[in-house]
């Protein structure tokens, strides 16, 4: 398939449709002097998303044969490219959704799909989608359509990815900073797609009501502003384009649709075709409230990175920082652990002695026969086994996977382990939070440089659990630890100033060199999972839309 080049307009909506719609048509017009095949908007153009009532909502949204969607639908054919809006839609009285529209380049809406989550106040007005979005086939490529809130879970994207999008295309109505930092980008790389993504500018409440809105929100009212920062990423990761966080702008760029195609990772693992679609089931079961109580207020945790492959190097840090509840070692270290041969029970031994006298909780890996297996071990010997569950290029010899994910609970709250290539998945981390992780430790080897700038970190984001990652230093990425953010739900008190960031979990991270990085994390606050008024990412998630993650 020949390059096409993509573009993105970022603008600000008021209350004034008639008003809206003009902006909408100029910016549209302004992204067509760049000769775009497609052009994408923020979310929700015709209204901003404040409303007095449901009939209020009711009178501003938009039918289908509306003449503002027919405006739409002439400039994509005026341009001769897709168009790719999201508005309130009415349905039969009173439903009102938020919809993502694709017009082709004959002016043709070709295909509507609504929200799948809602985010706080929207819940109030809008009803979210009951069937999930489908792929569209274009001469320019495999689109998928999603919005917003959508695109802060990992679902919405993935169930478009396993079915050969190869293009996504995100309208945002957001304030906060960590979309584009952090949840617009992640989609991408795990996903070896292209994202488009547009969002606002501008006062996204009535001015007139900002400040009482600020005050409920327990934010300051300047906040809530769209975020802009709309981009264009490649499939690794790579942001293509990107315009600022105020005023208008349209941006493109030039991308060869095909390279969405190849999945391969460095080591050759296949990211799609390895999946194994049984094991998420749950995903697309009715979730349950959390069934344990919270864990501990905090926790020690490090990661170690070693400078050599030594039992006894290992051993001295372990006997060095008896303080520490858990520390994470890369896959497969110390060495000896990583052999066929086997003195795996000696090393194993020599490690329980050492973490004798102390509360300290040790994970590694090791090659047991065919299996790439994960273990926890603390004074008393090994406490839980966890085999990696997916076929992984650079473990070639790990044939023997596991059926599920284990969990087990600590003094400072309940953990799980993701073994080696498993570290690629989003799902096997919605698979932990639907069992109530707290904490979640990772013995990996990062290979791309999306796993440590986004990946790990949106892990632990959409799911809100603490993460406790190892991996050998290289050009990708360093260990980090990754530990959840007291402020979290938009409607209560902060203890911190807002910065702008919604979801965003503190990070550490270790030097590019041998040695301890320590630092505290925070299991209780993995029972916090409540974004927003009547937003919550477990419950609310939309698992009933879920099948083509468990079956593609």
């Amino acid at each position: 398939m020949p390059t096409i080049r993509v573009s993105a307009i970022q603008f600000a909506v008021t209350e004034d449709v008639n008003a809206n719609l003009a902006t909408a048509l100029r910016m549209i017009d302004t992204a067509a002097q760049h000769k775009p095949h497609i052009i994408v908007t923020p979310e929700f153009i015709n209204h901003i998303l404040w409303f007095e009532d449901l009939d209020h909502c009711w009178r501003v949204s938009l039918d289908r044969d509306s003449e503002f969607l027919k405006a739409i639908g002439f400039k994509a054919k005026e341009h001769n490219c897709y168009i790719k809006v999201n508005v309130t839609l009415r349905r039969e009285y009173p439903k009102i959704t938020g919809t993502n529209i694709l017009f082709d380049p004959g002016g043709a809406p070709i295909a509507f799909t609504d929200k799948q989550i809602l985010m706080g106040n929207e819940n109030n007005f809008l009803t979210p989608a009951d069937e999930p979005a489908q792929v569209v086939r274009t001469p320019i490529g495999a689109l998928g359509m999603y919005c917003c809130m959508d695109g802060v879970i990992p679902e919405p994207a993935r169930a478009l990815a396993v079915r050969g999008a190869q293009i996504l295309l995100n309208s945002l109505n957001s304030f906060a900073h960590d979309e584009a930092s952090l949840h617009i980008p992640v989609r991408s790389g795990e996903n070896k797609v292209f994202v488009v993504a547009a969002n606002k500018i501008g006062a996204l409440v009535p001015p007139h009501m900002a400040q009482a809105v600020a005050d409920r929100l327990k934010i300051p009212a300047d906040a809530i502003a769209g975020a802009g920062e709309s981009q264009i990423i490649a499939p690794d990761g790579t942001v293509l384009a990107k315009a600022p966080k105020r005023g208008e702008a349209a941006i493109y760029a030039d991308i060869e649709v095909d390279a969405a195609l190849n999945k391969r990772r460095p080591d050759g693992t296949d990211l799609l075709a390895s999946r194994r679609p049984p094991l998420y089931t749950p995903i697309a079961a009715s979730p349950s409230p959390r069934r344990i109580s919270a864990g501990a207020d905090t926790a020690i945790a490090a990661v170690y990175q070693p400078a050599s492959n030594d039992i006894n190097e290992i051993i001295a840090v372990i006997q060095q920082n008896k303080d520490i509840q858990l520390i994470v070692l890369p896959e497969l270290l110390p060495s000896p652990l990583g052999s066929r041969a086997g003195d795996e029970g000696n090393v194993i031994t020599k490690i329980q002695t050492a973490l004798q006298d102390s509360g300290t909780h040790l994970v590694t890996s090791i090659q047991q026969n065919d299996s790439h297996l994960g273990l926890l071990l603390n004074k008393d010997g090994i406490l839980l086994r966890q085999p990696q569950l997916h076929l992984c290029g650079r473990h070639p010899w790990a044939t023997e996977l596991g059926d599920q994910l284990e969990v087990i609970d600590l003094p400072f709250g309940r953990l799980a382990i993701v073994v080696g290539g498993d570290a690629i998945y989003p799902e096997i981390f919605r698979l932990a939070a639907l069992q109530d992780v707290d904490v979640v430790a990772v013995t990996t080897q990062v290979l791309e440089d999306w796993e440590m700038t986004h990946g790990f970190l949106e892990r632990a984001a959409e799911n809100r659990m603490n993460l406790v990652v190892a991996t050998q230093p290289s050009k990708s990425g360093t260990s980090a630890l990754f530990a959840l953010d007291k402020d979290f739900t938009l409607w209560t008190q902060w203890e911190k100033p807002f910065n702008g960031n919604i979801n965003h979990p503190m990070v550490v991270r270790a030097p590019n060199a041998p040695g301890l990085t320590r630092a505290e994390i925070y299991p209780a606050q993995a029972a916090n999972k409540v974004i927003s008024q009547k937003t919550h990412l477990i419950e609310n998630r939309p698992w009933r839309l879920a099948k083509g993650i468990i079956t593609a």
